[in-house]
């Protein structure tokens, strides 16, 4: 089975920085796509970034230039860097696997109730 682990949230003041990873374990098909979300209560679940199998990166508008998200194969990790970070970042942050699936063509951000394995989260505060 697949396991996804995330680390790395905590409290940052605006302008800050903080790279979330999430540990990656399990037959995970190379054909997959690899995304970030965030979750504020009573809202609704956002999509941050994701990761095609062919590393393309994708990033919502809200995020694009500030953050970056990558992945190191031989650990198995996929990383969240975030940058110049605004209160409005605070938030759970999930990341997520779509088995066989590719990010592409908007995909990642239409189909979020159809990625397969989801992390338990890691809480980001900026204040």
């Amino acid at each position: 089975d697949v396991q996804l682990v995330e680390s790395g949230g905590g409290s940052v003041q605006p302008g800050g920085s903080l790279r979330l990873s999430c540990a990656i374990s399990g037959d995970v098909d190379t054909d997959s796509c690899m995304a970030w979300f965030r979750k504020v209560p009573e809202k609704e679940r956002e999509a941050v970034a994701a990761l095609d199998s062919d590393g393309s990166p994708m990033y919502a508008d809200s995020v694009k230039g500030r953050f970056s998200i990558s992945k190191d194969n031989t650990k198995n990790i996929l990383y969240l860097q975030m940058t110049s970070m605004l209160p409005e970042d605070t938030a759970m942050y999930y990341c997520a696997a779509a088995i066989g699936t590719s990010c592409s063509g908007g995909w990642w951000l239409r189909h979020m109730d159809e990625y397969n394995y989801w992390g338990q989260g890691t809480q980001v505060t900026v204040s």
